[in-house]
């Protein structure tokens, strides 16, 4: 994780997760705890477009700026789309475009989803549109997620002309370490077993990363003196 106005890394931390879709909250909160202040916006690709960990942010007052798979895609939304189908909450049900009613049917709770169904299924079988909406024998279904009005207001917070500015920038500073590590300080892999050795090399490459960073910013004298002024810290093995 890196600040919006230099560029420094202000959190790093190797996980065993081979995905980034638990990780968005966690992150943010460790930054927030490294630097003992809270975020006021937080950007991330969509590889971290998890509704859940973005709500857990989202309850802090963190604008928090990532894109849904299908934003992230630039899909364009079809005639029959989720998003051409009202949601009526004093019914609880879904309007579809020809004006039928989709109502709850069954909450899933390992993907923690209702789901709303046609009731008539010789509705949706005699409806012009059956095929292009629909081709099921059992009519139109929709699914909707236990946080979807959170999922909703992030997705329109993204379109945003001021988090889509945001958005440009991220590609600029979050992706320059991983550049300079690699390239600049030739880093393809890591010399250390387990989880400890790979975060300890982790934290190395982000000083080396910040130092090389302030060097540019402040120049040697100034970042020397800055140094002078710290406190040293003792590590013993």
């Amino acid at each position: 994780m890196v600040d919006d106005k230099q560029g420094l890394i202000v959190h790093t931390e190797a996980t065993v997760e081979v995905n980034d879709v638990n990780q968005f909250a966690k992150q943010i909160n460790q930054a927030q705890e490294v630097l003992e202040k809270a975020c006021q916006v937080a950007c991330a690709d969509a590889g971290y477009a998890n509704t859940d960990e973005l709500t857990r942010i989202d309850e802090q007052g963190v604008k928090a700026i990532v894109p849904s798979q299908r934003q992230a895609l630039h899909e364009e939304e079809g005639p029959f789309s989720k998003s051409r189908f009202s949601y009526n909450k004093e019914r609880d049900c879904y309007i579809c475009p020809e004006g039928h009613l989709l109502f709850y049917r069954k909450f899933e709770k390992r993907k923690k989803h209702f789901v709303y169904q046609i009731r008539e299924k010789k509705t949706c079988l005699a409806c012009k549109h059956y095929g292009k909406c629909t081709s099921a024998q059992s009519g139109r279904s929709l699914v909707r997620l236990h946080n979807e009005k959170v999922k909703l207001k992030l997705e329109a917070q993204y379109e945003e002309s001021s988090s889509q500015e945001i958005y440009k920038r991220r590609k600029m500073k979050v992706e320059l370490p991983f550049g300079h590590i690699k390239r600049n300080l030739k880093t393809d892999c890591f010399h250390l077993r387990r989880k400890d050795g790979v975060q300890a090399e982790t934290s190395l490459l982000a000083t080396c990363f910040n130092m090389s960073r302030m060097i540019t910013i402040l120049g040697v004298g100034s970042l020397i003196e800055k140094l002078r002024g710290l406190q040293p810290v003792m590590i013993g093995a």
